[in-house]
Parts: C-alpha cells; sequence; structure tokens
C-alpha cells in the first residue's frame, strides 16, 4: 500500500493514485510560523547610551553646571546621562525655544527700518532698538536709542537700554552719564541693578570713591548676584582680599535657596564667585 500524504482538495499530490485520497483544506493541519516581537527595552535603551552621554557631555561643557553631574554621566552610563537631559537640559527647552524667534525677529526688524522712514517716532526708533539688542547688534541699538531719546526724553527706559548696550561696547563713561540720569529718576530702577551697574561703571572709569559709596548703599538693599560679584571684585581690585571674598562667598550661599531655573540663568555669576572665594 503507498503511503498517502494528506493533500487539500484540488492540488495534485504525486503521491496518491486517486482522487479518492484528497481532504479538505480544512481538515488539514497547517503549522503556523511564530514572529517574535524584537527585543527592545533595556536593551535597546542602554543601546543609546554612547547617543546619551555624548549629548549630555556637550551640554555640560557649554553651560558647565555643578561639576557632580559630570560624575553622574562618566559613572551612571546611559541611564545617568539620561537623568542628566531629563533634569537639566529638558527645563532649558523653554529658552531653546526663544532662540527659534531668530528669524521672526528680523523680519519685524526690516518691517521697522522701513516705517522709520516715514513714521520716525520715538516708540518706533525704541522698539527698533530693543529687537537689535536682544540680536545681539549693540551698536545698532545704541544707535536707534539715540534717536528715541533725541524725540523724547520724559522715560528712564531707553537711557537704561542705551547704558546696557555702552556696558556691552565697553563705554563706560557713557555707561555712567546715562545710569546717572535713571537714578535721578528712579533710585531703585530695575530692582537695583541700574544703581548696581552704575557702581561697576564708576569703578571701571576709576572713579573709586564714587563707586565705593555707590556699592556701599546698592549692597545693603540688594541681592541680585551680578551685584554682589561686582562688588566682590571691586574688593579684590581694591586689595580687600577677604571681603572679597567674604561677598564672594555669599553669593554661593545663595545659590543653595534658589530655585533651578534661576541657578541655570545665573551660572556665571556663581562660576566668577566661586573663582574669587578661592
Amino acid at each position: 500500500m503507498w503511503l498517502i500524504k494528506p493533500q487539500c482538495a484540488g492540488e495534485r499530490s504525486y503521491f496518491s493514485r486517486s482522487p479518492d485520497h484528497q481532504i479538505p483544506c480544512s481538515l488539514v493541519s497547517r503549522p503556523s510560523r511564530i514572529l517574535k516581537p524584537p527585543m527592545i527595552g533595556l536593551h535597546g535603551f542602554f543601546g543609546f547610551g554612547i547617543i546619551f552621554q555624548a549629548i549630555a557631555i556637550i551640554h555640560f561643557i557649554r553651560r558647565r553646571p555643578d561639576t557632580y553631574w559630570l560624575w553622574i554621566i562618566i559613572l551612571g552610563s546611559g541611564l545617568g546621562a539620561f537623568i542628566y537631559i531629563c533634569v537639566e537640559m529638558l527645563p532649558e527647552m523653554g529658552m531653546l525655544a526663544r532662540s527659534f524667534q531668530v528669524f521672526p525677529r528680523r523680519s519685524r526688524i526690516r518691517r521697522l527700518e522701513a516705517i522709520v522712514i516715514d513714521n520716525p517716532s520715538a516708540g518706533n526708533y525704541e522698539e527698533l532698538a530693543d529687537l537689535y539688542f536682544e540680536d545681539g547688534k549693540y551698536g545698532r541699538a545704541r544707535e536707534r536709542y539715540n534717536r528715541a531719546i533725541s524725540t523724547r526724553t520724559d522715560s528712564p527706559d531707553p537711557f537704561y537700554r542705551r547704558a546696557l548696550c555702552d556696558l556691552k561696547l565697553g563705554d563706560y563713561g557713557a555707561a555712567v552719564t546715562d545710569l546717572q540720569h535713571v537714578i535721578a529718576k528712579d533710585p531703585r530702577y530695575d530692582y537695583d541693578r541700574a544703581a548696581g551697574l552704575l557702581a561697576d561703571a564708576l569703578a571701571k572709569t576709576g572713579q573709586t570713591e564714587a563707586a565705593a559709596g555707590m556699592f556701599a548703599r546698592v549692597v545693603e538693599r540688594s541681592t541680585l548676584s551680578e551685584t554682589l560679584v561686582n562688588y566682590a571684585e571691586f574688593l579684590k581690585s581694591q586689595g580687600r582680599h577677604a571681603e572679597a571674598r567674604e561677598w564672594a562667598q555669599r553669593v554661593l550661599t545663595r545659590k543653595k535657596t534658589l530655585p533651578g531655573y534661576l541657578k541655570r540663568r545665573e551660572r556665571p555669576w556663581f562660576r566668577k564667585a566661586a573663582a574669587l572665594a578661592k
């Protein structure tokens, strides 16, 4: 007797002699191929560890957060780098989003440059100057503030913003003049920052006694890291190193009580304070 291989109806079998040996397909058990899902999970996560570490280290070098983060990135491998990205990088996405506004800002600058030809009002020039300042073009910003001030001088705002341009450009004498005008209008303008900047500008123009008196008044009521670090640098320039270290240490002590977003914003001043404290 021949061995018969089960065959579906309608298919030809080379082992059967008669169509009677055919059976319906529904009665034939066919093996099914089992598809295994790809193995992603922890293995896949740690596969990106090197990429996470590279991103985290680049960000660390650019932002210079607390040193212990570097050990977490290196020793913690991919997981440590991922934690760093979540804690330090993601909160900065808001600041990153603002950086993408450069193209709308420049488009607005071009429109305002055309508008001030027909309508050279103080408001238009001041807005144009603000946009140039945000774009980092301090020379152009100062020129537009000059136009705004020549048209209207009843507000301290354009004087203050022009003084910021002066400081960025290293023109401390002009900054002193503008900041003195601002302080005369409002002694505590911008939460005492104007007074602190005036004291620093006085120091940089060699007016030591005036700077010392201004600093002494400002640090009694101001807690701005910028002002305190500038005062510590002024004390160091006068050979008063112990006092300079003391004020620098005050900045570092204040760092412990600040929320995370303020710590990230004031990192440059914390680094200067740490250098002075040493």
